[in-house]
This record gives C-alpha cells, sequence and structure tokens, in this order.
C-alpha cells in the first residue's frame, strides 16, 4: 500500500503542471518570449562550437578591421555578440540565485521569528531598499575592482532584499494557517517548520520576482559594463560592445553598437514578458 501512496499526489501535482502550462500558452506573446529565452540559453550554453570565431584569442582578431561592416573580414561581430549574451546570462543567473538564496532565508527567518529579530531584519532591508539600486553597485564595483565576480557581488548585495522582503509578506499570511500549527504541536524543530513546511506554501511568489531580477540583473551589469567599471575590456560584454560602438552611432558604424544593443534589448524584454505572464498566473487577483 505504501508504493502507492504517492500516486493521488503525483496526479494531482501532474494536472496542476498541465493547467498552468495551458494558462500560459493561452497568451502566444508569451510563448514566444519563452522560445526566445529558450533560444538565447541555447546560443550562449553551444556558443564555443557554434561562433566563427573566438573573440578571447587575440590571434583571431585584427585590430585595423575592427570597424568593417558585418560579413567582412575582421572582428567577428556576431561571435562577440553570442559570447557577450553567454556573459550577461551567466552573470544574471548566477546573481540572481544566490541573491534569492540569501534573500529567502532572511524573509523566512524574520517571519517565523518575528519580534526584535524581525524588525532589524527588515530594517536592513529598508535601508537596502531606500538607495537607487545603480548607487549601490557603482559604489561596491569602484571599492572591489572590476572583474566577473566582483560585478556579481555587487548584484547579489542590490538584489537580495527584494526577495526578503516578498517572501516575508507571503511567510506571515501562510505562518497563520493550520499546517504550521499542526506542526509545532508535532514538537517539530523550527528549521523543520521554516523550510520544510512554511517556504514551500510560501515560495510561489519568488518566481515572479526572480524572473523579473534576472532580467534587471542583466541590464544593471550591461550599465556597469557600459560605464567602464563592469567586466575587464578583455570580457565580450554587451555592455563594454555598445560602449565601444557608442561613439560611432552618429559616423556611419551604427552597427557596432546597434546590434550588441538588439541582442540586449531581446532578451530583457523577453525575460520581462515571460514574468510578466507568470504574474498574471499566479495572482488570482490579476485573472480575468
Amino acid at each position: 500500500m505504501d508504493a502507492f501512496a504517492d500516486i493521488p499526489l503525483q496526479d494531482g501535482k501532474a494536472a496542476e503542471s498541465m493547467l498552468f502550462w495551458r494558462e500560459f500558452r493561452s497568451n502566444p506573446i508569451a510563448v514566444v518570449a519563452l522560445a526566445l529565452i529558450a533560444l538565447l540559453i541555447a546560443l550562449a550554453f553551444f556558443a564555443p562550437w557554434i561562433v566563427p570565431q573566438d573573440p578571447y584569442d587575440l590571434s583571431q582578431l585584427s585590430i585595423m578591421d575592427n570597424k568593417l561592416p558585418p560579413g567582412s573580414q575582421g572582428r567577428d561581430m556576431l561571435s562577440a555578440i553570442i559570447y557577450g549574451l553567454r556573459l550577461s546570462l551567466f552573470v544574471g543567473f548566477i546573481a540572481t540565485a544566490i541573491a534569492l538564496l540569501i534573500g529567502t532565508s532572511v524573509g523566512i527567518v524574520a517571519a517565523y521569528i518575528g519580534g526584535r529579530l524581525d524588525a532589524v531584519l527588515m530594517r536592513l532591508v529598508d535601508i537596502q531598499l531606500s538607495f537607487p539600486a545603480i548607487l549601490i553597485a557603482l559604489i561596491l564595483v569602484t571599492i572591489l575592482g572590476r572583474g566577473i565576480d566582483k560585478v556579481v557581488i555587487a548584484l547579489i548585495s542590490v538584489q537580495w532584499a527584494y526577495y526578503a522582503r516578498t517572501i516575508r509578506s507571503s511567510a506571515l499570511v501562510e505562518r497563520r494557517r493550520e499546517y504550521i500549527e499542526a506542526a509545532r504541536v508535532l514538537a517539530l524543530s523550527p528549521a523543520r517548520i521554516m523550510f520544510r513546511h512554511l517556504l514551500p506554501n510560501a515560495f510561489p511568489p519568488l518566481i515572479v520576482v526572480a524572473t523579473v531580477q534576472v532580467a534587471h540583473a542583466i541590464s544593471l551589469e550591461a550599465t556597469l559594463s557600459f560605464l567602464g567599471i563592469g567586466v575587464p575590456i578583455t570580457e565580450p560584454s554587451l555592455g563594454l560592445l555598445i560602449a565601444n560602438g557608442y561613439g560611432y552611432m552618429l559616423s556611419g558604424l551604427y552597427w557596432i553598437a546597434f546590434y550588441p544593443g538588439l541582442a540586449l534589448l531581446f532578451a530583457i524584454l523577453a525575460i520581462n514578458l515571460v514574468g510578466d505572464r507568470l504574474a498574471d498566473i499566479m495572482n488570482p487577483r490579476l485573472k480575468r
């Protein structure tokens, strides 16, 4: 009998997943955006095997021909864009994942423990959220120096408070449910109650926030690189590629900045469209 105990639960989860996907695909724009994200991730992952030129290999680059139009022999713009996209997606997803872990832990502990600990943690969140994200990132990158790891640290410092505030609000509602009281009556440890029972039920709103924050992280990384304080000049970041061509926009060499900017626009737009659709599905008040 025990072997079949989870079948109804599994069937329920499968039905719920099918219903979720049915609601998601009812919006063709969101489906196209999701397909575009999948394509961009595939291009970024398989970049070393599909690009015609390695932008890291300086022996393959001709500095004298770096302003030739697309299709000419020189610095291959497509290779640089795909590698720049790879870097942007890597930084965005890694920073978001770590910030999500930190912010979720802080928020769930604050909601469950409450009292002075909750007050102190939420005041830290308020202080962090009171400053513009770009200002905090600029200060941290200026202090830490240039580098991918430094940019990731700056993005984590900017993002974690959003997750802490979101999960706390959701967890405060779930903390009053009967299953939490039942877990306390059973004398389960606070850690088990928080992370095995409270967190899974309070987590869904974070999916929407995390999706939007990935796009925000990519945009912020591009901004830092464009300003010249993000990744090193040896890394083909989209922001750095745009910065390299910005001065030539009005001289006829528009493609140097235009195509990297177009790739950045498509990536951020696609992620935001998927995030908006997830928000519509997961928020009952937004359903029509």
